[in-house]
């Protein structure tokens, strides 16, 4: 991917991010809900892994932009990205349940779905017990609810491990540097925040207003992190870690605790999440060893 394709990526992730700051409640179940469904359509990256994590990719007719993952959903046809669908090619597709993200796609997309007469489940993830929970719910409506409760219940064991076993760990003064220009981070309610308390980080813009604040690199030199993360795709030399080298006196240079974790399992409310918070917690764990030597 060219530097300008990164860049692309990178902003409309950055878009989807902060779109969770204005979240509602997922629509009521329908009477019809009790068939299941045949033809899915996902309208979100992280609904596409979660319908095949919960046993239902096959029935996946189409998906939006930047659903790449498992590596069988790179095949289906697009109809759209988050913001905009293709109506007419939507209409040729007949699926018979569209999985919508409530706070990701416009919510005057998602009603104008439904006025035209299509079956719309939406899904609002606010907690990490929240993936489980959809990840049921999703094999439910697709007719694979032994996979989908499978599922659920591999995350839900997999979170339970990661908080018994950080529950009381030494604490770690963490920046998380979604993007370098501009310096982009995360509060504490969202899922990378949650993530690094986990961990047993403490990030140091925790109770920013903003669930994505733009910050200043004063801000940061300031606040003294220990340990510096920064999201990477799988083309990034250092994700943008390189920068903070300079400033040989800040702890996480000193002490030599930059760390690239994936961006795409940190970013996304599905099943890879958890890979995504094992490697925080793995590079936290070395932050402490460091202080412990």
């Amino acid at each position: 991917m060219t530097g300008l394709g990164r860049v692309a990526r990178c902003g409309l992730l950055l878009l989807l991010i902060e779109l969770c700051a204005a979240c509602e409640k997922p629509a009521a179940a329908t009477p019809g809900e009790a068939l299941a469904a045949q033809r899915i359509v996902s309208l979100a990256p992280h609904l596409t892994e979660m319908v095949y994590a919960a046993g239902a990719g096959s029935h996946l007719v189409a998906v939006v932009e930047y659903s790449d993952y498992p590596p069988a959903a790179r095949q289906l046809p697009r109809i759209g990205d988050s913001f905009r669908i293709d109506y007419e090619r939507l209409a040729g597709l007949q699926p018979d349940l569209i999985l919508a993200w409530q706070s990701g796609n416009p919510a005057a997309v998602i009603t104008r779905l439904r006025e035209l007469g299509y079956r719309v489940e939406a899904f609002m993830p606010r907690q990490l017990d929240d993936v489980a929970d959809h990840l049921q719910r999703i094999g439910d409506l697709a007719g694979t609810s032994v996979q989908g409760n499978e599922a659920a219940d591999d995350f839900r064991g997999r979170l339970q491990f990661l908080r018994a076993r950080y529950r009381d760990a030494q604490p770690v003064s963490v920046f998380y540097q979604v993007s370098a220009q501009p310096l982009m981070t995360v509060n504490d309610e969202h899922f990378i925040g949650q993530v690094m308390k986990l961990c047993g980080g403490r990030n140091i813009f925790a109770d920013s207003p903003q669930l994505v604040p733009v910050v200043s690199l004063e801000a940061v030199l300031d606040r003294e992190p220990a340990v510096i993360l920064a999201g990477a795709g799988a083309d990034d030399d250092d994700a943008g870690l390189g920068q903070w080298e300079r400033w040989s006196a800040l702890p996480a240079v000193s002490y030599d605790q930059l760390y690239a974790v994936p961006a795409d399992f940190l970013s996304r409310a599905g099943p890879r999440l958890l890979a995504g918070a094992e490697a925080v917690c793995s590079a936290l764990d070395a932050a402490r060893a460091n202080d412990q030597g």
